[in-house]
């Protein structure tokens, strides 16, 4: 990942197609104000033309790429109550669980099976379980399964840790020293890098209103901070969809791009650990966004913005678009309803925004398509709005599905979607490099014969009850 940041032009009007030729090409950064500007203007095509310049002029214009993984969410107790979230439980509630060590090596076997490379393992922020349970897991999972990839524990699960392991040593340091000195036993465990989770909406005013109990941006971008100075690679995500407006996600996009260039500036040429050896420094390899999603969730019990017929007409403007400002700052109660309306995002404002993402971070190398929210066919759309990566050949996901979406493909399906996009398909591991290209005859879609075995299956999720519950307790100066 290159160092260099490109200059911006301000002077310019967003859709000035010489600015847009020049941000395609990377040689000039869009401002957010650009980057709002375009939201708000471009055409949808046009915005698909750009972005999708940009991916190609990154990833060129023959392969696009997934991952065979496995979400795994070891537990559903969770000290925050985001009103978003259909998936988290109290520790007293009848479908509560832990999973116990045993059954995620279960789980991690059955992923192997299929050839799969890499968990994406994120839970709830369960302050049952001490810091031992995690660094035990961590060393089962490498002596059982050397060549798995751990990719695990959120931004807000790290924040909680700090609290709950309360690190000896630590009273009034830093957050980004207390962070490190729980992330260190656990990357010597075996954990290999951190996604991107619980990273919603940035903006202050929005957090507030739908992340009870959730770190603020500073703090998640402090973790990934740690992150990177650690030699892990990170992954960055925003939920939208719900009651932020438009300069919200303009704004979210322009701190990942301002935290990439910090970690690229202070970690790119390496970083010395703290045996005096210099390791290769870490960053954020993605961005992926996708729509809220409201079924079962408190947030989705609000009121749909344009129920109204003063909400319906050419002048009426969202409570968010009203008041948001590209500083994420700004007076919640500045109209009265902001925080009382759900503006849901469809496929069209799906491909939007994704669209600007692509050209706005111009930093970050790889653009997920959400086909779990969105399905399968606008996922494959989106390889045309500057995505280039299909994500994971889905095995299991329990929050997403907690609120009512449950798209689910195999390898086969997943590949002829890319290569009906008019790509070839091709398996990734964490880091982006190919561990096979998909373009002889012996690709798993072309050895299909009969198509109507392999249509969208139900997501996997815990059933109930999930398991025999952890029950650890352990003194807050013990952990």
């Amino acid at each position: 990942m290159a160092t260099r940041t490109p200059p911006s032009r301000p002077d310019l009007d967003a859709l000035d197609r010489g600015l847009l030729d020049a941000v395609a090409a990377g040689e000039v950064r869009l401002t957010p104000g650009q980057g709002l500007d375009l939201h708000r203007r471009a055409p949808l095509h046009l915005l698909g033309r750009y972005a999708d310049a940009r991916c190609r002029t990154l990833h060129g214009d023959t392969v696009r790429t997934y991952i065979i993984d496995r979400n795994i969410n070891y537990t559903n107790v969770c000290t925050a109550k985001c009103t978003f979230c259909a998936f988290r439980r109290d520790a007293d509630d009848h479908d509560a669980y832990t999973l116990e060590h045993e059954a995620l090596y279960e789980k991690i076997a059955e992923l192997v099976a299929i050839g799969g490379t890499q968990i994406l393992m994120q839970g709830g922020m369960n302050p049952a379980l001490p810091l031992s349970w995690y660094t035990d897991l961590l060393r089962g999972i490498k002596e059982r399964f050397p060549g798995v990839h751990v990719h695990g524990f959120s931004p807000p699960e790290f924040i909680e840790f700090v609290h709950f392991f309360d690190p000896p040593g630590t009273p009034g340091a830093p957050l980004f020293d207390k962070i490190l000195t729980v992330m260190r036993p656990l990357r010597d465990a075996g954990l290999d890098s951190v996604p991107g989770g619980g990273g919603e909406i940035f903006s202050h005013p929005v957090r507030r209103k739908i992340g009870l109990g959730k770190c603020d941006a500073e703090a998640w971008l402090t973790v990934m901070r740690a992150a990177h100075s650690l030699g892990m690679f990170t992954s960055a995500t925003m939920m939208f969809g719900h009651i932020e407006g438009i300069a919200d996600r303009v704004h979210h996009m322009a701190l990942v791009r301002e935290w990439q260039d910090r970690s690229l500036r202070e970690f790119g040429a390496g970083v010395e650990d703290e045996h005096g050896r210099v390791r290769p420094g870490g960053h954020y390899k993605a961005f992926i966004s996708w729509p809220f999603q409201r079924e079962n969730t408190p947030l989705g019990r609000l009121k749909d913005w344009g129920s109204l017929p003063e909400e319906q007409g050419p002048d009426a403007v969202f409570p968010a678009d009203a008041i948001a400002t590209l500083s994420g700052e700004y007076d919640a109660k500045a109209h009265p309803e902001f925080g009382r309306r759900v503006r849901t995002a469809g496929a069209t404002e799906y491909l939007r925004t994704q669209a600007v993402s692509r050209l706005m971070l111009d930093n970050v190398y790889s653009i997920g398509a959400s086909w779990v929210t969105m399905g399968p066919h606008i996922g494959q759309v989106a390889l045309h709005y500057g995505a280039n990566d299909m994500g994971s050949v889905m095995m299991e996901e329990n929050v997403v599905s907690s609120a009512g979406t449950t798209y689910c493909l195999n390898e086969p399906v997943l590949c002829r979607l890319i290569r009906d996009a008019g790509f070839t398909p091709a398996q990734r591991d964490n880091t982006y490099d190919l561990l096979r290209l998909h373009d002889g005859p012996r690709s798993p879609d072309l050895l299909v014969a009969d198509w109507s075995k392999h249509r969208a299956k139900r997501l996997h999720t815990e059933a109930k009850p999930v398991a025999k519950p952890v029950q650890v307790r352990v003194p807050a100066a013990q952990r």
